[in-house]
């Protein structure tokens, strides 16, 4: 099979309809069946004592994963109650019944200019009105049907091209993906502080920890490279409108973007987030100042470099592969995942301070959820200036 129909087959809106739907379904399993294996594996000190309440951590686990997956549905897919839609989501959805419908006339429409006698390429079409093509169809189509502005317009519906972005629509994609990311993320920050809450383990430090992973993984994994990725293509289509270089193909796109992304999100990403925490969030959460290194806290870690296989994701959406947005909630699960849970390089936040050993007077919740509601708005303010 040839690589050009495998993108053929997978950019289809009917497998790309197919993805969207089964998302949920993936998401709450892949999610359940991590926080239960994360709960009760074996995790012994040496003197053959679990080190957390297997229970507990299953609760608090689920709470987070809960939250985090029910952020993302609602970013992605809207809300709707008793059929009265409340707000929409960040991503295009489009029922599988009217996808149907516009796919047939559109075949239909085709069928009445053209005169078309070859019976397989007959069975094709009457395919395409209600399901994806093969491979097989597809490079018959492709290879059969002669070049007319009516094939042009049944391929624009049936096998659309990839979309080539401009300038004003790259900045547009990099602000939705961003706030596709933050959604999850805010949702395992708020799951994290209610599930220490509800297991009486909260403390100062806990809730300082989560909003500081979670700006980690926002900056570092997800906004930044974001940043990195537009404005590379940014650059590369002003060179190329100045002549400068040759018409990107979507490959040459995609590397490109990439660059753009290891040039802001991997390196630059995490010492950003860093020095963001130390400076803003540590003085919000009364954290006495320290002289420590900008990654005393948090270094960067061999997950978090493949956390950025949701950059891949977006240098793919950028460069005109659809197939990979259905599947951006499930690569943003992580990144909430971490932040609801306080990660701190092995640490999954902390009862106690560690430096003093004495415990940290807790907050109230109304005062906690002040304080990710202006961290929150922080981000988003300066999401929207890119």
């Amino acid at each position: 099979m040839k690589i050009s129909t495998l993108c053929k087959y997978i950019d289809q809106p009917m497998i790309l309809n197919k993805l969207d739907q089964k998302m949920p379904a993936l998401l709450i399993g892949a999610g359940g069946t991590f926080g239960i294996a994360d709960s009760f594996r074996l995790n012994q000190k040496k003197d053959g004592h679990k080190p957390v309440d297997e229970k507990q951590k299953f609760l608090k686990n689920m709470i987070v994963i809960s939250s985090t997956i029910g952020a993302s549905l609602l970013g992605t897919r809207g809300l709707k109650i008793g059929g009265k839609k409340i707000f929409g989501g960040l991503m295009e959805r489009v029922p599988f019944s009217e996808l149907q419908k516009v796919q047939t006339e559109a075949v239909e429409k085709f069928l009445q200019k053209t005169n078309i006698k070859d019976q397989n390429i007959l069975k094709a079409l009457e395919t395409a009105k209600l399901q994806e093509l093969s491979p097989k169809q597809i490079d018959l189509l492709i290879g059969n049907l002669p070049k007319s502005p009516e094939k042009e317009e049944l391929f624009s519906v049936i096998l659309p091209e990839k979309k080539n972005l401009n300038s004003k629509e790259i900045f547009s994609e990099i602000k939705r993906l961003s706030l596709l990311g933050l959604i999850p993320v805010t949702g395992g920050v708020a799951g994290g502080i209610i599930a220490d809450k509800t297991t009486h383990t909260d403390s100062k430090k806990q809730t300082a920890n989560k909003v500081k992973e979670g700006l980690y993984q926002y900056l570092a994994n997800i906004f930044l490279c974001n940043v990195g990725a537009g404005t590379a293509l940014f650059l590369s289509e002003r060179l190329e409108k100045a002549n400068k270089i040759k018409p990107l193909t979507p490959m040459k796109k995609l590397a490109v973007i990439m660059a753009g992304i290891t040039a802001t999100g991997i390196v630059g990403g995490s010492y950003i987030a860093n020095y963001v925490s130390k400076k803003c969030i540590n003085p919000l959460f009364g954290e006495k100042k320290n002289n420590k290194g900008i990654y005393n806290e948090r270094k960067p870690e061999a997950i978090d470099i493949a956390l950025h296989a949701d950059d891949i994701a977006t240098a793919g959406i950028l460069s005109g592969f659809k197939w990979i947005e259905p599947a951006l909630p499930f690569m943003y699960f992580v990144s909430g995942y971490r932040a609801g849970i306080g990660y701190r390089n092995g640490h999954h936040g902390h009862k106690k301070d560690v430096n003093n050993e004495k415990d940290i007077p807790l907050q109230s919740l109304a005062e906690h959820d002040n304080q990710i509601k202006e961290v929150t708005k922080i981000l988003y303010n300066v999401q929207n200036k890119y």
